[in-house]
């Protein structure tokens, strides 16, 4: 079994139930662990971490907790020998002195 890392991937996009989050775009931060059989077919983290970028900037969830289970399951479907996902999405800049959340630990 090895693990993918990508850690402190952030971008813009449009996240949130407020008002003014459905309408301006604001940082997120996106932590990720993969573990998965190797098999003779790695996970490339470049493209790992543009499937999740191009997914959270295209579907403009309100909800993380809906965002980090969407995510899960298109990657586990992309890469059916995914073992076990550990996700975060932090929003740095939504509360004044301090970093926000939500977090997901898949196993399959």
């Amino acid at each position: 079994m090895f693990s993918i890392v990508i850690k402190d991937f952030s971008f813009d996009t449009i996240i949130g139930v407020l008002d003014f989050e459905r309408v301006t775009p604001q940082k997120v931060i996106v932590n990720i662990e993969i573990s998965y059989n190797y098999e003779n077919k790695y996970l490339d983290y470049a493209k790992v971490s543009e499937i999740i970028k191009n997914i959270l900037q295209n579907k403009k969830f309100e909800i993380l907790e809906d965002s980090l289970d969407y995510i899960c399951s298109y990657l586990k479907n992309e890469y059916p020998n995914i073992i076990s996902i550990n996700l975060e999405i932090l929003k740095p800049n939504i509360l004044k002195n301090m970093v926000v959340g939500a977090k997901i630990l898949k196993n399959y």
